[in-house]
């Protein structure tokens, strides 16, 4: 069965200031990976879960405002990767009156959660994805609901409206608050750690991970978050983001860079370990120039700190160049 959220509002914005709390869930690193808890009178929301092994962590902010589980409303994911989904079902556990509000072709992953967790133990390993993730369960569907492009929803005097935004995922989704004129981007608006935020350049950068990146999407996703006139982006990697302006400049002009990088590996006639081979130095070399650039040595601390992304990021380039090369295979055959 089928929920879907479409409340009336008006769109004028108020002047409201409530909370918003940036919770570090100290996945991986640091001020890595954030969730956020939004409070609104005596409700609450959060905003990303990452893993079951944060739930503590998010179960404290919570308790340090002052409200219960039982007073958590929503339990909203931008879209299923683990690191902002994993630990929705953990959480719900402590919630009783909360809701999961997620994109449609998210939804069916949190309902039946079998074929993400097994394509995450795949890429990681059964002892890894224990390590990071913990034990994913199924999701309740009375308690899920599937949130469609432009639905708005009111939580005490707030209203937020959810705008799908592919490119990084196809069901991935973003959350647009009409009081603060905040917007929560899950990877859409890009990556900004605190750590590589230097002098007055920020490094914001998009996420290409596998398997739905599509530059041009991205583009549209970015544009469709810029329109809606929000003045701060709430980044799951991590925290909040000023400068909208000069991140979309950032995040084109990236995409522009991440492109070319996809077509170079399209035509490169390489596949499997030797295609993925040729994306990881590419993606290695644009880190590294970015990072150096910006006057931060590039050493093996901060390659640490990278690593993931870097790994990732060149697999998402490999896929696509595979796609796009069969994209042009059959655009050849007709």
């Amino acid at each position: 069965m089928e929920y879907t959220v479409v409340m009336e509002c008006t769109d004028e914005k108020t002047e409201l200031e409530k909370p918003i709390i940036t919770i570090d869930c100290q996945y991986m690193y640091p001020e890595y990976a954030a969730a956020y808890l939004i409070i609104e009178g005596e409700a609450a929301a959060f905003v990303d879960n990452n893993t079951r092994h944060a739930v503590p962590k998010l179960l404290n902010a919570l308790a340090s405002t002052g409200l219960s589980p039982e007073q958590v409303t929503y339990l909203i994911i931008t879209h299923v990767h683990l690191d902002h989904a994993g630990g929705t079902s953990a959480l719900l556990e402590h919630c009783p009156n909360a809701l999961v509000l997620a994109h449609p072709r998210a939804a069916r992953h949190l309902i039946n959660p079998a074929k993400l967790v097994g394509s995450a133990k795949a890429l990681y390993g059964e002892a890894n994805f224990i390590r990071l993730y913990g034990k994913i369960e199924p999701i309740d569907e009375t308690r899920v609901i599937k949130v469609n492009d432009g639905d708005k929803l009111s939580l005490g005097s707030r209203v937020f409206q959810f705008i799908h935004t592919t490119g990084h995922a196809k069901h991935h989704m973003c959350m647009y608050d009409y009081g603060s004129g905040y917007i929560f981007t899950g990877d859409a608006f890009g990556l900004a750690y605190p750590l590589l935020q230097v002098g007055s350049e920020s490094f914001i950068f998009p996420s290409t991970s596998p398997s739905d990146f599509n530059p041009a999407e991205a583009r549209s996703s970015i544009h469709k978050i810029m329109d809606t006139g929000a003045t701060i982006a709430y980044l799951t990697h991590f925290g909040a983001f000023k400068d909208m302006k000069l991140g979309m400049g950032k995040l084109i002009s990236y995409l522009d860079t991440l492109e070319g990088m996809l077509q170079d590996a399209a035509i490169s006639g390489l596949e499997y370990d030797d295609l993925n081979t040729f994306c990881y130095k590419a993606m290695l070399n644009f880190f590294r120039s970015e990072i150096e650039r910006r006057g931060i040595a590039f050493n093996s601390d901060i390659q640490e700190f990278l690593q993931n992304d870097i790994e990732l990021n060149a697999k998402g380039i490999a896929v696509a160049a595979m796609q796009l090369r069969k994209v042009n295979t059959t655009m050849r055959r007709q």
